[in-house]
């Protein structure tokens, strides 16, 4: 959002920011129009006296500056206007030196029809209204500020949206009231979600059933459904084991943030640019989540901004981070979550996608395919997707399992070389890339089910792990475990229950007789490519699921890592710059961005590790299973390879924390507003 305001009786400012790259200079003098009138209009009549210095910026053009008495937001007038003239790319910034309350940027967002956009200033509203409302408990002492809501959701996702809009919906339902907070670590909802997707839309019939005259970014059906088997030079056609009729061909992106304005609708009030980076405890009960500290420098020592982290403090907190949540994690060791559950480890892979352009007579929308085979080894699981979305967009992404053993392999730089094959790149051919972006996902199934419910509140989503694996689909069952949590929640605020009951209504919802039956699938393939399909096959089409055992999952990823010297390295092609890309390239195009002088939120707990037992037995692997070139081994003045932390290039897809064989690196949060800005992934 093109605005920043400043609450006066609180002390409270907030900046409001759009995060892209490349505005064309031809839009500038409409929208220094616009953004002066709004801003001079805002700050009419507000009722504080603190004077604000303000610069509003796009890319490096500034477009107005000046000092304003204490104001709130650009009214609806220059929103509607900014909206029509932002574009996909567009680089807004707003900064405010004003040294008042939090300092952080906020309400950006992307409004259905315009790519990058404007919110609008419901959130900064509704920002002020979580301090001040008579719903919320305000207070602040010498450990920091402090706000209570009835109900606290870690991650606008999927799963943390979906439990946030039912929950109000409950609430108007039985004629009662409960303050639902939600914190997402990205600069706006949607800029951390990548997904591949082709979307069942099961769960939101139940959500929102009337969501098709809703304008939901939902509207290209699947119209062919095909599974390719891959050599180096050739594709043959497999029988196809999904079943996409009824399912659509979407941006997950671009349907959180629909779901955010639903929720928003409902009175859910949620905070982009917040970090969740500690859990708040009572004896051994979680009552909250703390953001982590803002304008800490590199060495530890507080900037001129520094702002000390919020405590946001929930009766019930729903942690829906998405696959390998950080504050998830410590949870379920700390409370043995999984052992309670009775289930095994989680297994991962890695997804990379890009979403290009294509040439119009060869796009298909709604066409759908999935390869196995080829870049990849008979003992490597994955495989690749490609999705026909509208407007000539197309979903290219590469799934490579984090169990494989070769320490030489480059997830990145095999899906590099996929799209040099025949049946690929004569798709290709003639477009361009629009969008680059990875992320974790979650494999382990119904055996890794852990038990998602701690004192004080549960775990939703992929940060338990409901992905259907032959399916390749979570977004469905993400939203509906949401859905059931909230249940849960409301009937024990107001009724005194148990959250137990989500776990009960876990085990009776068809998310539980869903991954039962394709419990199998993912596990066959530690044999190998062939007794793999073979296995999954056979139950898939002869026993239906019902196969009267479970396979077990093999090793943990990190220890199914071989060492090096029982591999011999691999050696990939140089990128041509047109099919297939460099990191640095990619990574411009997934809009990441971190401030540099902070804390690394990548830590080794053994900084010898890296050079010690890294390097020599694993040849290291860091610099090859990061999708964004975050570790490098670079020689010191002594010519000594060191590893090297670009932190800044982090992705957040979590790999680094799951792959490395000693598991030595923490991922942790960063400063809030970091990281990726996706808008069409």
């Amino acid at each position: 959002m093109v605005t920043s305001f400043v609450h006066c009786s609180r002390g409270l400012r907030r900046s409001c920011s759009i995060r892209g790259a490349k505005m064309p200079s031809s839009y500038f003098s409409e929208l220094r129009s616009a953004v002066q009138n709004g801003i001079r209009k805002s700050a009419a009549g507000c009722d504080g006296g603190v004077q604000s210095s303000v610069e509003v910026l796009v890319g490096q053009g500034k477009l107005w500056s000046g000092n304003l008495r204490c104001f709130h937001s650009v009214p609806s007038s220059a929103v509607s206007g900014l909206n029509v003239l932002l574009r996909p790319g567009t680089v807004f910034h707003s900064r405010s030196d004003s040294q008042l309350g939090l300092k952080r940027d906020y309400c950006s967002g992307v409004s259905p029809g315009y790519g990058l956009g404007i919110r609008n200033s419901r959130n900064c509203s509704n920002f002020s209204r979580g301090f001040l409302g008579k719903s919320r408990s305000f207070s602040s002492s010498g450990e920091g500020e402090s706000i209570q809501y009835d109900v606290v959701i870690v991650g606008a996702g999927p799963a943390g949206l979906s439990a946030a809009i039912r929950l109000k919906q409950m609430c108007r339902g039985k004629d009662s009231d409960l303050s639902v907070c939600v914190v997402e670590k990205g600069a706006e909802v949607g800029a951390h979600i990548l997904s591949g997707n082709v979307f069942e839309p099961r769960a939101l019939d139940e959500l929102i059933p009337q969501w098709k005259n809703e304008e939901a970014p939902i509207n290209v059906p699947v119209s062919s459904d095909k599974f390719w088997f891959l050599t180096k030079d050739r594709a043959f056609s497999l029988p196809c084991p999904f079943d996409n009729k009824g399912n659509y061909v979407i941006s997950l992106s671009q349907l959180v943030r629909w779901l955010g304005k639903k929720a928003e609708e409902l009175g859910v009030e949620i905070y982009p640019g917040f970090a969740a980076s500690e859990v708040l405890y009572d004896d051994d009960t979680v009552v909250g989540i703390k953001t982590n500290d803002m304008g800490i420098s590199k060495d530890g020592t507080k900037k001129e901004t520094f702002q000390q982290g919020v405590a946001l403090k929930g009766r019930i907190t729903l942690l829906a981070e998405g696959c390998r949540g950080s504050l998830s994690e410590k949870l379920l060791r700390k409370f043995n979550l999984r052992e309670k559950g009775h289930g095994q480890h989680q297994t991962y892979a890695l997804g990379i996608k890009e979403v290009w352009e294509i040439e119009e007579h060869k796009h298909k929308p709604g066409s759908v395919i999935h390869t196995l085979g080829w870049p990849l080894d008979n003992k490597t699981y994955g495989g690749s997707f490609l999705y026909h979305m509208n407007d000539r967009q197309v979903s290219l992404g590469f799934v490579v399992a984090l169990n494989y053993g070769n320490p030489y392999l480059n997830p990145y730089e095999e899906f590099q070389k996929l799209k040099h094959h025949p049946a690929i790149k004569c798709l290709l051919d003639g477009g361009s890339v629009l969008q680059y972006g990875a992320r974790t996902l979650n494999e382990g199934g119904f055996q890794s089910i852990p038990f998602p419910v701690f004192p004080g509140g549960a775990i939703i989503g992929c940060s338990a792990g409901f992905l259907n694996v032959p399916k390749i689909k979570g977004t469905h069952t993400a939203m509906k475990s949401g859905m059931l949590a909230a249940e849960a929640a409301f009937s024990a605020l107001q009724e005194g229950s148990s959250m137990d009951m989500y776990w009960d209504a876990l085990r009776k919802s068809w998310i539980w007789e869903e991954l039962r039956l394709a419990r199998n699938y993912r596990p066959a393939f530690e044999y190998g490519l062939l007794p793999g399909l073979g296995v999954s096959a056979f139950e898939h089409y002869v026993f239906k699921g019902r196969l009267p055992f479970t396979l077990k999952h093999g090793k943990p990823d990190h220890e199914a890592t071989d060492v090096a010297k029982r591999h011999p390295p691999i050696e990939y092609p140089r990128p041509d710059g047109t099919l297939s890309f460099d990191v640095p390239t990619s990574l411009h195009r997934s809009n990441t961005n971190h401030d540099h002088d902070q804390p690394p939120h990548l830590r080794l707990r053994d900084p010898t590790v890296p050079e010690r037992v890294n390097l020599p037995e694993y040849a290291g692997p860091e610099s090859r299973y990061c999708p964004a070139r975050v570790y490098e081994y670079v020689p010191d003045e002594e010519g000594k390879l060191k590893l090297h932390i670009n932190a800044q290039n982090c992705l957040h897809c979590k790999a680094c924390d799951i792959k490395d064989p000693k598991q030595n690196i923490e991922w942790t949060v960063p400063e809030g507003g970091g990281g990726p800005g996706y808008s069409i992934m």
